[in-house]
């Protein structure tokens, strides 16, 4: 087998695996929301499913780009083909940030609320 064949697996690995985490990951989202709606969580489901499955899309994205990346830069790149990886990284990463902001509800450079940080063992 060729390295070029070897590579060509490995991006379609990575294409499916990016599918795949997106798929199983809206199976399980639907069916941890529809388990946790009938408890005291009830009124919790919407925001739940949402952030299950952003979480679930942005591992899939982050895959579906090392695919691209795995594509591009493993045979002699031309200057399209390089601006066409960056095209998609850029969009893939503009949907990453977005659905980061939607699950988190505050910018990445924002500091957690007090009551999301976990104190750390005791210091002797």
């Amino acid at each position: 087998m060729r390295f070029e064949d070897l590579v060509t697996l490995a991006a379609q690995l990575f294409d499916a695996s990016g599918v795949g985490v997106m798929v199983v990951g809206t199976v399980v989202s639907v069916a941890l929301v529809l388990r946790d709606a009938r408890g005291p969580r009830r009124a919790d489901a919407y925001r739940q499913l949402r952030h299950y499955l952003g979480r679930a899309i942005l591992l899939g994205l982050e895959l579906l780009v090392a695919a691209d990346i795995i594509r591009t830069v493993a045979g002699a790149p031309t200057l399209r083909q390089v601006f066409i990886l960056g095209l998609i990284v850029l969009i893939r990463t503009f949907l990453s940030f977005t659905l980061e902001v939607e699950i988190d509800r505050r910018w990445p450079w924002q500091s957690k609320p007090v009551d999301e940080v976990r104190p750390g063992p005791p210091r002797a």
